[in-house]
């Protein structure tokens, strides 16, 4: 990996809150454009499981904040759990890439900024009846109208990002 170095002000704050966000199991190889096709099936598959599974349900996603009903705690705790056992064998049996590269795992830190941002994450989850995931299947469904909350996702990502420096980590 190529490691580019920046100008900060603190060069070893930097350099902690950098390795907290770093990916370290980012591939060396390098590959065509097109190579990139094999995520776009996957998002499409994984949108249509959503779209079944009625995740992308805005009623769904408000019985699960007025704890109405069981069916998103059960996707989700699914999810936690597949997730859970996977990373277990992958560590276990030293599962590597595809291509034959190492799979590791770092444990992350806590801080405050991950109380604030979790609770605006919430928040905004449980105004618009969408996290991340779902938007794109909810617009390929024909919500158009969640393309405002698209927009706002990537201008709230951009102004992290341009704010990160001056925020609480």
């Amino acid at each position: 990996m190529e490691n580019k170095t920046l100008v900060h002000s603190d060069p070893m704050d930097y350099e902690v809150r950098s390795l907290d966000t770093m990916c370290i199991n980012e591939s060396e190889l390098k590959h065509p454009w097109w190579y990139n096709f094999k995520y776009l099936a996957v998002g499409v598959v994984f949108g249509v499981v959503f779209v079944k599974a009625e995740i992308i349900s805005w009623f769904r996603i408000q019985e699960m904040f007025r704890l109405q009903s069981f069916h998103m705690y059960g996707v989700i705790g699914t999810a936690v759990v597949v997730g859970a056992i996977s990373v277990f064998l992958i560590k276990k049996l030293k599962v590597k890439t595809i291509h034959g590269e190492d799979i590791t795992f770092s444990d992350k830190k806590f801080n405050k900024g991950q109380i604030y941002g979790g609770l605006m994450f919430g928040f905004g989850w449980a105004i618009t009846g969408a996290c991340p995931g779902p938007l794109f299947a909810q617009l390929g469904t024909g919500v158009l109208s969640i393309s405002v909350v698209i927009l706002s996702a990537i201008v709230g990502t951009w102004t992290y990002g341009y704010l990160r420096d001056k925020l609480p980590h």
